[in-house]
């Protein structure tokens, strides 16, 4: 009386390919003589073996239905690799790893690309639109992607019959094993390209220079990158293409200095005006503004102007622009100004004026004497 390989494994006879592994692996960590090597049971592994031999494999398992007997009686008693076609599933049943079975596709993802842009700190700081090139690879237009010169086509490969990979049966201490390597003479694809488009020597992509439109966010800085999906290189086969990086690079600016989102700059003012107070015209990026400079700035002060800076990148709202004060000394004088600074020394008392110093410091003589008198 034929096996039921269906029952051998519990599986209803319209069962998918997928129940029938599923119930296949299940048994067979129940089953397998490494976790019980009782003879019953080793017996029992035998015929789950020998059934979803069968039953995994399209021509076995018609032939099977329409009531032959696909295993020649080779399945029956064979031993424990009697017969034995799929070592793999035994391995993925106890380690979790599956082969790649079938052939693989030729169109595969192309690889993401990266350019750098200049812009200059007001494009940095209100945002842009920039027209770019890039140099990527695209689709083939002579084969359209295929690989093929025009009018052929890709053929079946006649090793491997279109699976894309080779079975090689050896004998092991398991038995009878069969493995599988990917097909030499396709490289596992299944398929060969007898004449290759001449355009692309049958990578399906060329390159080519494009233009494209990029928006610049206001708030970027040194370093942010801006992403263009599927703007990157085209895959093998005429695949998807990856995306575009585009890297934002400040070109400095002649005077202002860039610090997170606020701006520093430098004015330089006389000593008068310094005491007496004064406006200094300045072009922010915002346009021409007065900076107010209070009576007794001194130099190394700042004149903060808000909302003057970078707009933030995240977030309403701008930076700050940071006016540092530099107080110029004159370094000649003509007659009459040197008197006019005599009079005004003598009015104010700072004929001699005596160094200022901290409370509790020493001069410089003083601590040289210290020193010499061992204090």
């Amino acid at each position: 009386m034929a096996t039921d390989y269906y029952a051998v494994l519990g599986v209803q006879r319209d069962a998918s390919q997928d129940e029938i592994k599923k119930a296949f692996r299940r048994l067979a960590r129940e089953l397998h003589p490494d976790v019980n090597p009782d003879p019953k049971t080793q017996e029992r592994f035998k015929e789950i073996n020998t059934a979803y031999e069968v039953l995994s494999d399209p021509q076995k398992k018609q032939m099977y239905d329409l009531g032959g007997d696909p295993m020649g009686g080779a399945g029956r008693g064979g031993g424990f690799g009697g017969g034995f076609g799929n070592f793999s599933d035994i391995m993925d049943a106890f380690f979790g790893t599956a082969s790649q079975r079938g052939p693989r596709s030729r169109t595969r993802r192309g690889q993401d690309a990266m350019i750098r842009l200049d812009i200059e700190l007001n494009e940095a700081a209100f945002g842009t639109t920039k027209d770019i090139q890039v140099d990527t690879a695209v689709v083939c237009t002579t084969c359209s992607g295929e690989g093929a010169a025009p009018g052929t086509s890709a053929q079946t490969c006649d090793m491997c019959r279109g699976r894309g990979e080779v079975s090689q049966v050896t004998r092991s201490f398991l038995g009878q094993v069969m493995t599988s390597r990917p097909c030499p003479q396709c490289q596992g694809f299944g398929t060969v390209v007898p004449t290759p488009c001449p355009e692309c020597a049958g990578d399906g992509r060329v390159r080519s220079r494009r233009n494209l439109t990029v928006k610049i966010p206001a708030g970027v800085d040194n370093g942010t990158r801006i992403q263009l999906a599927g703007e990157g290189e085209v895959g093998p086969g005429g695949g998807p293409a990856g995306d575009l990086y585009v890297e934002i690079h400040e070109v400095p600016h002649p005077v202002f200095q860039r610090r997170g989102d606020d701006l520093h700059c430098t004015v330089t003012i006389p000593m008068t005006a310094a005491a007496l107070g004064t406006k200094v015209p300045l072009e922010t990026l915002d346009g021409l503004e007065e900076v107010d400079i209070r009576p007794g700035t001194q130099s190394g002060q700042s004149v903060p102007l808000h909302q003057r800076g970078v707009t933030h990148l995240r977030g309403g709202g701008r930076g700050d622009l940071v006016v540092h004060v530099e107080v110029q000394t004159p370094s000649k004088l003509d007659p009459e100004q040197e008197e006019l600074l005599r009079r005004l020394a003598k009015l104010r008392g700072e004929e001699r004026p005596l160094g200022q110093f901290q409370p509790g410091q020493q001069g410089l003589f003083s601590r040289l004497k210290d020193a010499f008198n061992g204090r």
